[in-house]
């Protein structure tokens, strides 16, 4: 399944005055990184793929649209899924883009 291009051009325009943004195809996914770190993805599945703060992992599972995403069978700290539920509204998509954008920003910057 291709990635919602709705949910891509809503990425978009919250993004594009991001210092450093760019666009990659990724886990089957568009994702969006901050001077080269992913800080969300148009998932593949639907929804979003984020990247958090791994220490606010357990307080953003609370919210009934997220989960740790999972890779090669491992529930993972700092990585998030959000159905596609959870970003219906503009407030929604904000709020986890500014988690993702903020963890990323925090990162090394990747050549």
């Amino acid at each position: 399944m291709a990635y919602d291009e709705e949910l891509a051009d809503r990425l978009r325009e919250r993004l594009q005055d991001v210092d450093g943004l760019s666009e990659q195809r990724m886990f089957g996914g568009l994702a969006f990184l901050v001077h080269g770190n992913m800080a969300v993805a148009a998932s593949s599945t639907g929804g979003l793929l984020l990247r958090v703060d791994p220490a606010l992992t357990p307080s953003l599972v609370e919210d009934p649209h997220a989960e740790r995403f999972v890779m090669r069978g491992r529930a993972m700290d700092g990585w998030l899924r959000v159905d596609p539920d959870g970003v219906t509204t503009d407030e929604d998509l904000d709020h986890w883009v500014s988690h993702g954008v903020a963890y990323a920003g925090s990162l090394p910057r990747k050549r």
